[in-house]
């Protein structure tokens, strides 16, 4: 009887909590800035949950309580781990594209979220309001500038002004008391205006403009045409490559140290697929080899500014590009691609 019983509740805590998994995955991102990170905490989240769920009263809603537990989870966490920044972040001014790349593999770098935004939206019953807000907060701009905050003002923030919960709940959650709580928002918000270089607000393209903005991007970077790429970029758009250091602000910076640095020598030497990083458009490139096979070189997360032109691109190298690749539904080399005729994952 004992094991059927507990078969049951295993059963019953599954039914319950599976729904909102995705959701935990992105808040735990969000606080930690690491798509490995937040796997591992989401883990632990349902850990702690299964372990608790016999005590769990339903006073709060099931989605609540699981992002009550994943925000302990993460606030612990966060107590042995390092900020993790962009190169932009770091504090410097923009780097001359003429001086030599540098890597540092000592940072903790921001890493991108494989995932659309319908993957982290609550659902149709939702609040319009939190959909929009659970949308805009996982770009990637903003997880860069929540690592500027401490983790408890990281937590408010994110908790009042993405999750749309009230000071009471917030305060209940970190064992705060409410003034403490809107005093940690007030300074996570002044702190977040002046967080990062890059343009405050994305300009959402419709799809007619963002197909014909992203095509011509492909397009240029497959032609290796630098001057077609640098029309592009908005006057202050930044282009930033973890873990090299720099970051470059302005299309003749950009065009500059693509020219002195891209190992590609001519059209066909790039590819580009599609994908989504932190529900934004983005790509793997593929670079040829000097056996001719074109294999992961980097990805690139793609923003849009002013003038229908990009604003912001970080391009993502790793020690493991094909396994992170194979993360964002990328394939090992470009050959093994459905026909460009598909339906990109961004329209």
């Amino acid at each position: 009887m004992t094991i059927a019983a507990d078969t049951s509740s295993d059963a019953e805590f599954l039914e319950v909590s599976e729904p909102f998994r995705r959701e935990i995955l992105a808040h735990c991102y969000r606080m930690m800035g690491s798509h490995h990170d937040a796997e591992d905490l989401m883990q632990e989240t349902y850990l702690r949950a299964w372990r608790g769920y016999g005590k769990f009263d339903q006073r709060a809603s099931v989605r609540t309580w699981l992002h009550k537990i994943a925000t302990n989870t993460c606030l612990t966490a966060l107590q042995s781990r390092q900020r993790r920044p962009l190169p932009s972040g770091l504090g410097g001014d923009a780097f001359d594209p003429a001086d030599d790349l540098l890597q540092d593999h000592e940072v903790p770098w921001l890493e991108p979220y494989s995932g659309t935004v319908d993957e982290i939206s609550p659902g149709a019953d939702a609040d319009p309001a939190y959909v929009v807000g659970a949308r805009e907060s996982i770009r990637l701009a903003f997880i860069a500038a929540l690592q500027h905050l401490p983790e408890r003002q990281r937590a408010v923030l994110i908790l009042r002004d993405v999750l749309q919960w009230k000071a009471a709940e917030v305060a209940d959650t970190i064992g705060v008391t409410t003034a403490t709580v809107n005093s940690l928002l007030q300074r996570a918000r002044e702190q977040l205006k002046n967080a990062s270089p890059h343009e405050d607000s994305p300009t959402d393209l419709d799809d007619d403009a963002k197909r014909e903005l992203l095509g011509k991007y492909v397009s240029a970077f497959e032609r290796y045409d630098v001057d077609a790429i640098v029309e592009l970029f908005t006057d202050k758009a930044i282009w930033e490559m973890p873990p090299f250091t720099g970051w470059y602000q302005g299309p003749d910076a950009i065009g500059a140290l693509i020219r002195k640095n891209c190992p590609a020598e001519g059209p066909g030497d790039q590819i580009l697929l599609p994908t989504v990083a932190n529900g934004q458009p983005a790509f793997g490139l593929y670079m040829r080899e000097p056996d001719g096979v074109h294999r992961p070189f980097q990805l690139q997360v793609v923003d849009f500014g002013a003038d229908g032109k990009v604003s912001y691109v970080v391009a993502f190298f790793s020690d493991d590009l094909e396994a992170d690749f194979a993360r964002f539904g990328l394939p090992a080399t470009p050959y093994e691609a459905e026909p460009r005729t598909a339906p990109s994952p961004w329209h």
